[in-house]
């Protein structure tokens, strides 16, 4: 009994979910509401709020997910009403839920089904990688998404209460060590061969880059999930996820990232990959 309430909770958001003209699904925030059974939408209004926040501290610009428009409602009767509101995309939503009255059961389905559709858009985008051909191809994907995603964790991690860059820069240790059996950053920087200026995450091949991008996603969705406070905590939490990782390579047979050659630089990868300026001609 219990399963079909949930499935008919979760199936209210997919009802309610729109498609513009581009195939870019939304959500429009008076429904949302409803469906998060908010009665007075000025209480949604400050759950919308704290979303925005998230969302700006998260890295991403909210004008891009949260945007102001008018809503048609039906009223008593059959009438139309239009109410100021706001077109959501699945990303606004996930941090709306996050945010939202944890008292509600469906507040929590919908925290589920949002993280589930944010797990199949990274599974869409490993399936753009899956496609790359050659080894400077997903190096140069995982690198950026290494780079989007420790914005994420920087963030999750801020939350958390390290907030000073050497606090962060311990919490990153802590990550490194878990996934390198003990090594901080200036021990891999040692064992790789690499000079102090050299960046630890543009030397590493597809395989290391692939592994740290696991660890840093996994850890912000534990760091957020389990709303862990305090820097001792955070510290732990990835240090924890870092073994985890480690573990799982060490499970399949493979090669343990300190193992791993030493990649040459991907600046260079990145500066070929822009596309070439033409000189404007001179007239003559």
């Amino acid at each position: 009994m219990k399963k079909d309430i949930t499935q008919q909770a979760l199936s209210v958001f997919e009802q309610i979910k729109h498609t513009d003209e581009n195939g870019n699904e939304f959500w429009m925030a008076r429904q949302l509401a409803k469906a998060l059974d908010y009665t007075d939408f000025r209480n949604f209004s400050g759950v919308i709020e704290k979303a925005w926040e998230a969302c700006k501290n998260s890295g991403h610009n909210p004008l891009e997910h949260i945007v102001e428009t008018n809503e048609v409602l039906i009223a008593g009767q059959g009438a139309k009403q239009t109410y100021s509101s706001y077109k959501l995309s699945r990303y606004a939503c996930y941090l709306i839920v996050q945010n939202a009255d944890p008292s509600k059961e469906v507040v929590a389905l919908g925290q589920s089904y949002f993280a589930v559709q944010t797990r199949l858009q990274e599974i869409t985008q490993m399936e753009a990688y899956n496609r790359l051909s050659s080894e400077d191809e997903k190096r140069l994907f995982l690198r950026n998404e290494m780079a989007k995603h420790n914005i994420h964790l920087a963030a999750a991690a801020k939350n958390a209460g390290v907030i000073t860059s050497l606090d962060y820069a311990i919490f990153q240790n802590h990550g490194y060590m878990g996934l390198y059996g003990g090594l901080d950053a200036k021990g891999i920087h040692k064992r790789k061969g690499l000079a102090k200026s050299q960046q630890i995450l543009d030397h590493m091949g597809s395989i290391e880059l692939a592994a740290n991008l696991f660890r840093a996603t996994q850890t912000e969705e534990k760091l957020r999930k389990e709303n862990i406070q305090g820097k001792p905590k955070a510290n732990q939490t990835h240090l924890e996820v870092g073994k985890k990782v480690r573990q799982t390579i060490r499970e399949l047979g493979g090669t343990m990232p300190e193992n791993l050659p030493t990649a040459a630089s991907i600046k260079k990868l990145e500066t070929a990959a822009k596309p070439k300026q033409l000189k404007p001609k001179r007239e003559k």
